[in-house]
């Protein structure tokens, strides 16, 4: 089990990691809550964006960061004791923008919203087709200059679309965020994870409960539910856990986002860092999940 800390450019981070687009809450003692117990619970990489907010009963674009911009006006002490990271390039309801003048404005106004002079790690969030790698990395080593930003990563980027940027920049990109799941195995078939452990890149898996469907059993194959509570009763842990266990365990040691906006739960995901997947049961989770023999 891959449960150490992994290293994201200068960073040691934990193997879980806090994300939050769930976090819409109108109590701020409440947020300041989550994101202590998050902290507490070893996940020391807080990962934002400034379209969060835009859904899952938010009020809008960017109220994510502003609500933890005022978790940091009330308890500045936070700030200290994370890797924050944020991304941007969305531009609601649809488009993506990477363009020089917009990316240098949505940066500015993420640490306005967040109240806060740097962002640790700063990553493209979707990529913009439109947008010439190059510009991107002009743009991206513009912001580092001026040290409003730290590190870079990518997010749903195809790895094409990564080696293109990473070609073009003269600092490496840090973090890959993609898709992985026990449920959505993408990333480990398509190239990102090679590209990741070829580049000493952290890949950041968002969605490791497949949405929730994986604690729900919700729209997922019977035969991969039927591996994962096979595990958990062998292990003496919940699916959900399980389900972690098996993004942590790939070699290319991913981070796993945790979405949660209970507090209990949050604390209790960590309980994946104690379970050990044999290379016999990760690959009857594959199996599960895809529904072929292997070759």
């Amino acid at each position: 089990m891959n449960s150490g800390p992994r290293t994201l450019g200068p960073y040691d981070v934990g193997p879980l990691s806090y994300g939050l687009w769930r976090f819409t809450t109108a109590d701020v003692g409440e947020a300041q809550g989550l994101i202590e117990t998050a902290l507490g619970a070893g996940m020391n990489l807080i990962d934002n964006a400034d379209v969060y907010g835009f859904d899952w009963g938010g009020t809008g674009f960017g109220a994510n960061e502003e609500l933890l911009g005022k978790v940091f006006a009330q308890a500045p002490q936070l700030r200290d004791q994370m890797v924050l990271a944020s991304k941007g390039g969305i531009i609601p309801p649809a488009p993506y923008d990477s363009s020089a003048d917009y990316l240098v404005k949505a940066c500015d106004a993420s640490l306005s919203r967040m109240g806060v002079d740097t962002i640790d790690l700063y990553q493209i969030h979707r990529p913009d087709m439109f947008a010439h790698p190059g510009d991107v990395a002009a743009t991206l080593t513009s912001l580092r200059d001026a040290g409003k930003i730290r590190e870079v990563g990518v997010s749903n980027h195809t790895v094409a679309q990564y080696d293109a940027l990473a070609a073009l920049l003269d600092f490496p990109i840090v973090a890959n965020q993609p898709q992985f799941s026990a449920a959505h195995l993408e990333p480990m078939r398509d190239g990102t994870f090679d590209r990741c452990m070829r580049d000493d890149v952290v890949p950041m898996a968002w969605s490791p409960l497949a949405g929730g469907s994986l604690a729900t059993g919700d729209g997922v194959r019977p035969e991969l539910l039927e591996v994962l509570d096979r595990l958990a009763e062998r292990e003496g842990v919940d699916r959900a856990t399980v389900a972690i266990a098996f993004v942590l365990a790939h070699p290319s040691k991913p981070v796993a986002i945790i979405g949660s906006q209970n507090p209990e739960r949050i604390t209790a995901s960590t309980a994946a860092l104690g379970v050990h997947l044999s290379r016999a049961d990760v690959y009857e989770v594959v199996v599960a999940s895809e529904g072929v023999p292997l070759p």
